[in-house]
């Protein structure tokens, strides 16, 4: 059972949902949005949220991710999607969006992040969402890329959230690690045997962790090929 969001904290989950195909072959749209809705989390950052061939339609249903999941899709430039590049963000009902920028980042294959500023409450927070490339190379240059946007910004507490598709803990993320606290809460690839922490959250100065985990249960197994991480993530 995950446990109750830690006092005076956002739950924050990442969760490649692998375009709602499951381990047992079923493609099962429902099932990945009851999982979300289970989670009880501020945000969530999707990643393969749409196909991969055009025009790229939802891989959840765009009329029933708020009623199932309670929870609403941050807007794409896309009216067939809730995803940017297979990025999405869900957001709690009562959050307010400020602001919502689309990055085409380079690399070999097409990629792109979401950047979501919110206020949760009080609390402001800026969500990057991305998946980055299978190349160390383009992971480099992806990241590079995301960094540059932030630094055109206007400060505000960030966190980046997604498929990192690192495989090393020491290597490849140096250019992430300089400016962010990097938490791999756990194994959570593959989903029926966890050997990898592919999924993961970059904190900067202004957040700090309260506890987190990866979510395995036997519906989570079945439902996707990676497991949802979460962090309960509070402002210093």
């Amino acid at each position: 059972m995950i446990p109750a969001v830690a006092p005076q904290s956002l739950r924050i989950v990442s969760y490649n949902i692998r375009k709602a195909l499951g381990t047992d072959r079923r493609r099962d749209p429902e099932r990945i949005m009851r999982i979300i809705r289970s989670l009880h989390a501020d945000v969530v950052v999707l990643q393969e949220a749409d196909r991969r061939r055009a025009p790229r339609p939802s891989a959840l249903p765009l009329d029933r991710v708020e009623e199932v999941t309670g929870m609403r899709p941050v807007p794409t430039p896309s009216d067939v999607s809730i995803g940017w590049h297979g990025n999405a963000v869900l957001v709690r009902p009562s959050a307010k969006i400020d602001q919502v920028a689309h990055l085409t980042l380079p690399g070999v294959e097409p990629r792109g992040a979401m950047v979501a500023d919110l206020h949760i409450g009080a609390r402001q927070l800026r969500v990057i969402a991305s998946h980055l490339g299978l190349l160390r190379p383009s992971r480099k240059e992806q990241l590079s890329a995301m960094i540059a946007h932030l630094d055109a910004c206007a400060a505000c507490p960030t966190l980046i959230a997604g498929d990192l598709n690192e495989w090393s803990q020491k290597a490849g993320l140096g250019r992430l690690a300089k400016r962010f606290t990097i938490h791999a809460p756990g194994k959570s690839y593959h989903a029926r045997m966890p050997v990898a922490f592919l999924d993961r959250m970059a904190l900067d100065q202004h957040l700090t962790v309260r506890q987190g985990g990866v979510v395995e249960t036997s519906q989570t197994r079945r439902a996707s090929d990676h497991l949802p991480i979460w962090l309960d993530v509070a402002h210093r």
